[in-house]
C-alpha cells in the first residue's frame, strides 16, 4: 500500500487534487485509516491514476473521463476511441486556428512596419447597395454551438443535399446561413442552414430578402467582422438600418478549398432607407 503522499509523488498528482478525485468518485483510497483518517492507495491503481493523467493531458473533461471509467467492459474501447477522435479533432481546430493567428500576426506586424495600420484591410472592403430577387430555400434552423457552426457543411448541408436528391430537387445557388440571433451568445447561435432550389416541395419556404448591401470577403471567416463593422459604418453614413436577418452566401465550399486564404463568401445585410 502507498500513502496518499508516496501515491501523490509518484503520479505528479497533489494530494489535494486527490482528495477531490475521491470526492467526484474518480478514485479512491484503496483504504482510509478510521482512527487518523490517513488515506492508501494500492499499487493496481497507479495505472488507473496514469490513465486519468493522460487523458487530462489531452483536455478532456473530468465528467468525461469519469463516464468513460464507468463504462462497461464491452464498451470501453469503443467509446474511448469516439472521445480521443473527437479530442484530436478539437485540438486539430486549436492548431489550425493559432495558425492562422500566427499568419495575422505576420500581416499585422508588416504593415506596421509600412506605416500602415493593423487593421489595413477595411480599406480594401468594397459595399454594394443590391436587390436580392426572392427564392424558394430548403433549410434547417437550429440553435447551434460554436462547434457545430464549424461544422456546417458536414452536419446540416450534407442532410440537405441528401433530401435534394432524394426529392429530385433542383438547386439554383450556393449554399448560405440566415443568423437568426440578435446579439452575440457564447453558447451558440440561432442559425438557419439553407440552399436555393427551384421547386417548391415540402420543407421548402420563401426567402425573400429584398434591399441589401453587399460585401465579398476573400479569406478566412475569422475576418468576417471586420465586413460586419465596415457594414454598420456604411449605415450610419448613407441613412440606412438593417430590415432582416443578415445572411452569408458560400461562394466557395469549404470542403474543397484548404487554404482558409482562398475562401470567397458574399456576406448580405438587408436593409431601408431611414
Amino acid at each position: 500500500m502507498l500513502s496518499i503522499g508516496e501515491f501523490s509523488k509518484i503520479c505528479q498528482v497533489s494530494t489535494k487534487t486527490l482528495r477531490y478525485y475521491a470526492e467526484i468518485g474518480l478514485i479512491n483510497p484503496e483504504k482510509i485509516n478510521r482512527e487518523n483518517g490517513y488515506r492508501y492507495y494500492s499499487i493496481n491503481q497507479l495505472e488507473r491514476m496514469l490513465f486519468i493523467n493522460r487523458l487530462k493531458s489531452y483536455e478532456i473533461s473530468l465528467e468525461e473521463i469519469k463516464a468513460i471509467l464507468q463504462s462497461e467492459k464491452d464498451q470501453f474501447e469503443e467509446k474511448l476511441i469516439l472521445l480521443l477522435n473527437k479530442k484530436r479533432w478539437e485540438i486539430q481546430e486549436k492548431l489550425t486556428a493559432y495558425d492562422r493567428m500566427v499568419k495575422q500576426l505576420g500581416n499585422d506586424m508588416e504593415n506596421l512596419k509600412k506605416g500602415e495600420p493593423i487593421l489595413n484591410n477595411l480599406k480594401d472592403l468594397d459595399i454594394k447597395l443590391v436587390e436580392v430577387p426572392a427564392m424558394y430555400i430548403l433549410s434547417i434552423r437550429k440553435l447551434v454551438s460554436i462547434e457545430e457552426c464549424k461544422l456546417g457543411y458536414d452536419l446540416f448541408f450534407n442532410q440537405l443535399y441528401k433530401k435534394i436528391a432524394e426529392e429530385g430537387l433542383t438547386i439554383i445557388g450556393p449554399p448560405m446561413t440566415i443568423y437568426h440571433s440578435e446579439e452575440y451568445l457564447s453558447e451558440g447561435y440561432d442559425i438557419e442552414f439553407a440552399i436555393p432550389i427551384k421547386e417548391y416541395a415540402t420543407g421548402t419556404k420563401d426567402f425573400n430578402p429584398g434591399l441589401c448591401i453587399k460585401t465579398r470577403l476573400k479569406g478566412s471567416y475569422s475576418e468576417i467582422t471586420s465586413v460586419y463593422a465596415k457594414q454598420h459604418e456604411w449605415l450610419e453614413k448613407e441613412k440606412f438600418c438593417t430590415a432582416k436577418p443578415p445572411f452569408d452566401v458560400y461562394i466557395t465550399n469549404p470542403r474543397e478549398i484548404k487554404r482558409p486564404e482562398d475562401f470567397i463568401t458574399d456576406i448580405y445585410l438587408p436593409v431601408k432607407k431611414i
